[in-house]
C-alpha cells in the first residue's frame, strides 16, 4: 500500500493560525468536538472552543497551604498535557517539577513530585494509555535544566504512574528525554531523545515494563527533537526545535522531510555549537523560525483528525495545516 506521505510537503503559505496572545502554547490537546486545549505560560492552559471563543484557565490548588496566594500561577509552567479517564487534565510541571491533575475549571492537585524521597526532577511530557496507565518522561535531574542541553549528559527517564499502585522508574539513561508516545497496538513506547537527536523505542512488558530499547529511525538527525505524534498509516511525525521543521519517520525508518522553516547555515551552525558544548539559552536564543518559533508538539485534531497543529515555545498562535492522512487517535478520542 503507498504510504498517503509519498510527496507530501508543507509550505509557509499551506498554514493557517488558530487562537491569539497566547504564552508558550508548548502543547496541545484536541477533542472529537473541535475544541483545542492550550499549555499556557500564564499559570495553566487555554480553552479554545469550536467557535473561537478562547478561555485562559488558571490552575487553583486543592489541599495546599498557598498562604494569601491561592493559585500556581508563581512559578507553575504548565509543559505536557493529557486527558484523565474522568476528562481531567494530567499536566506535566516543567514549573513545580511535579505531575498535576486540573479540573477542567481549573481546581489542581499534585499527583507526585518525589519518589523514592527525592525530587523526581524536569517533568516534560504525559500520556496515558488505553489501561489508564500514565506515561511520564523526565526530561533531566538537574534543577538547572540549560545544562543538560549537552552531548555529555544522559540522565532523563521515563516513569510510570497506575492509580493505586504509585509511580516507579522504567527507564532511564536518557538523553534529554522529551516527549513520548505510544503506537496503535500500545506494543512500544517511543520517547524522543532531545539532545540523543533521535527517537527510541522500548517493548513495553505486561507489568509496564520497559525492555529491548532501540533507535527508531536515523541514529542522529543533526537536529534537536521536540514532539511526536502517529498517523494511521503508522508514519511517526515530529519536530525539529531551535531549528524549526516537521518530519515523519515511515513505518520502515524512512526520514521524510515535511516542512523546513530553517537554512542549512542555521542547522550547520546549531550542530557545531552543541558539538562543542557551548549551548546556552543565550546562544538558543538566537534561533528559530517564524510560523511556529521553536517547534514544540504536533497534534491531530478535527472531525476527521486530519487537521495538524503545531506547538511551540516562543509562539502566540496554534498554526495548523491539512494532512494527507488522518492521525492516530489518543486514549481519550475513544472515550
Amino acid at each position: 500500500m503507498p504510504n498517503p506521505l509519498d510527496g507530501f510537503e508543507v509550505a509557509a503559505g499551506d498554514f493557517r493560525f488558530t487562537g491569539s496572545d497566547l504564552r508558550r502554547p508548548e502543547c496541545i490537546l484536541a477533542e472529537p468536538d473541535g475544541t483545542l486545549w492550550s499549555a499556557d505560560a500564564r499559570g495553566g492552559v487555554v480553552r479554545i472552543d469550536p467557535d473561537g471563543t478562547q478561555t485562559l484557565i488558571t490552575q487553583e490548588a486543592v489541599g495546599v497551604d498557598l498562604g494569601t496566594l491561592g493559585s500556581f500561577v508563581d512559578g507553575t509552567l504548565p509543559n505536557g498535557l493529557a486527558f484523565a479517564g474522568n476528562g481531567d487534565l494530567l499536566v506535566s510541571n516543567f514549573g513545580t517539577d511535579r505531575l498535576e491533575r486540573m479540573t477542567r475549571t481549573g481546581e489542581t492537585t499534585t499527583l507526585f513530585d518525589s519518589l523514592d524521597g527525592q525530587p523526581i526532577g524536569k517533568v516534560n511530557f504525559v500520556c496515558r494509555d488505553s489501561r489508564d496507565r500514565v506515561w511520564i518522561t523526565v526530561s533531566t535531574m538537574l534543577h538547572d535544566w540549560p545544562r543538560a542541553m549537552s552531548p555529555s549528559i544522559a540522565d532523563g527517564r521515563v516513569l510510570l504512574y497506575e492509580e493505586g499502585r504509585g509511580v516507579r522508574v522504567v527507564a532511564e539513561g536518557i538523553r534529554f528525554s522529551n516527549e513520548c508516545k505510544l503506537d496503535a497496538a500500545e506494543e512500544f513506547l517511543y520517547v524522543v531523545q532531545t539532545t540523543g537527536r533521535n527517537v527510541v523505542r522500548f517493548r513495553i512488558l505486561d507489568n509496564g515494563d520497559l525492555v529491548d530499547r532501540e533507535v527508531f529511525g536515523p541514529d542522529d538527525h543533526g537536529r534537536f527533537i521536540d514532539g511526536i505524534a502517529f498517523d494511521a498509516f503508522g508514519n511517526l511525525w515530529g519536530t525539529y526545535i531551535m531549528t524549526d521543521g516537521i518530519f515523519a519517520i515511515t513505518p520502515e525508518g524512512e526520514l521524510r522531510m515535511l516542512f523546513d522553516d530553517s537554512s542549512d547555515d542555521e542547522v550547520a551552525r546549531l550542530d557545531a555549537l552543541f558539538r562543542a558544548d557551548a549551548l546556552s539559552i543565550d546562544v538558543l536564543a538566537g534561533f528559530g523560525g517564524t510560523v511556529a518559533p521553536w517547534c514544540a508538539s504536533i497534534t491531530f485534531g478535527g472531525a476527521d483528525l486530519s487537521t495538524v497543529y503545531v506547538g511551540s515555545l516562543r509562539g502566540s498562535t496554534l498554526p495548523n495545516f491539512r494532512s494527507p492522512v488522518a492521525g492516530l487517535p489518543l486514549s481519550h478520542w475513544a472515550a
